[in-house]
């Protein structure tokens, strides 16, 4: 229809919010003409650019994360975390120590006490469904239907995401391909082996090609083989598709040899933060490690500590029971000064070792305690039993 100036009624508003385009509200005998918007000026042609080339949000931030389970059990004593876009980082900390729980809490599986967190732009408490839409979660026990194939929880697994007909079959097939699983798709998963259960976990926190994927001590369980076999394929993950990837682990060498960046978590928070160069790097010299043939007491730590770090070139000196390890400029040329301290004292050596600083000297400096010593200590059971906060 041709609008004139006779026309019976035409709908329009001066000066609506959005010009030159009529809305129902106000009858008037003629349309007003609306300008075209000016043109954008210099200044704020300028000031788009620069925010467009801001630095992107964080992937997976968590601030001040707090949760106690039933029965007293604090597993997270203000959790603190961040992850760029498009890197691997890695939870690193024995059993016990709050990993499990922080992912519980960033995949909605669990609400915390107090503090925040979002994953992928999306707030976990307020969007939780936005959440798993966005991501992929590997967890420790496998959630695969052992009854079914593998390529029919593949297909169930893309089902739920909204993937139907060829999308979805081609879906299937690529990642059955990716992670050598063709052969065996029409096997039902019980008789799968460790690592091919566990390359069917990784593959069905892909199906919907999320943003952020989770995997939660993903190598547990695995002989030596079938683990490095899941680290290359974790490493081509990040390489190749540029996925964010959040990797909870106990390992020290995995976390070394996967993680861009790693937060070493103890007693339910972060103690220090960086890449494994960074951290190791911070650690001057080599790393000594004497082991003694008897423990020592309290009183007799306390003298040998301070004669230790006497010894030129000594840093840092730390005695626990039958163990003493050591910072030096020169590993090498401290042993022998070292063993004469402990000779004096009259306390005989069994051995000792001299390396560059590796993840378990950065944990045993900023924890206090060795690594293996927390892991032995973990109050894993009583976790478990409260929820599972590991």
């Amino acid at each position: 229809m041709r609008h004139t100036k006779d026309s019976p009624a035409l709908f329009t508003r001066i000066g609506s919010a959005y010009p030159g385009v009529p809305e129902t509200g106000v009858p008037r005998t003629r349309l007003r003409r609306t300008p075209y918007p000016k043109p954008l000026t210099q200044k704020r042609a300028v000031v788009m650019s620069i925010s467009s080339t801001s630095a992107p949000p964080p992937a997976v931030q968590a601030r001040r994360l707090v949760k106690t389970y039933p029965g007293g059990v604090t597993a997270l004593t203000g959790m603190d975390i961040t992850v760029e876009p498009g890197t691997v980082f890695g939870l690193l900390g024995p059993n016990g120590a709050g990993k499990s729980s922080t992912v519980k809490i960033l995949t909605t599986l669990a609400r915390p006490d107090s503090g925040t967190a979002t994953v992928a732009g999306h707030d976990v408490l307020r969007h939780p469904g936005r959440v798993r839409r966005a991501i992929g979660v590997v967890a420790q026990k496998s959630g695969a239907d052992p009854m079914a194939t593998g390529r029919e929880n593949l297909q169930l697994q893309g089902r739920l995401y909204g993937l139907r007909g060829a999308a979805l079959d081609r879906r299937v097939d690529g990642l059955l391909d990716r992670f050598a699983l063709a052969d065996a798709a029409k096997r039902q998963v019980k008789g799968y082996s460790g690592g091919m259960q566990r390359r069917l976990d990784v593959a069905l926190g892909l199906v919907h090609r999320p943003e952020v994927l989770f995997l939660d001590e993903p190598t547990t369980g695995l002989d030596p083989e079938a683990r490095t076999a899941m680290w290359d394929e974790i490493a081509r993950l990040a390489g190749d598709e540029g996925l964010t990837i959040l990797l909870t682990t106990h390992y020290l060498e995995e976390a070394d040899r996967l993680a861009e960046r790693i937060a070493i978590v103890d007693r339910g928070h972060v103690v220090v933060e960086g890449t494994p160069g960074e951290l190791k790097g911070e650690l001057r010299g080599d790393a000594v490690h004497l082991e003694l043939r008897e423990p020592v007491g309290s009183a007799g730590r306390t003298l040998l500590t301070g004669a230790l770090s006497g010894v030129s070139g000594v840093h840092e000196v730390l005695l626990e029971g039958r163990r003493v390890s050591v910072r030096a400029d020169d590993g090498a040329a401290a042993v022998p000064a070292l063993l004469a301290v402990l000779d004096r004292a009259g306390t005989a050596v069994a051995s000792a070792t001299v390396a560059r600083p590796s993840l378990d000297d950065v944990y045993l400096r900023y924890a206090g305690r060795r690594y293996s010593e927390a892991q032995a200590a973990s109050p894993e059971p009583a976790l478990a039993a409260a929820g599972g906060a590991r």
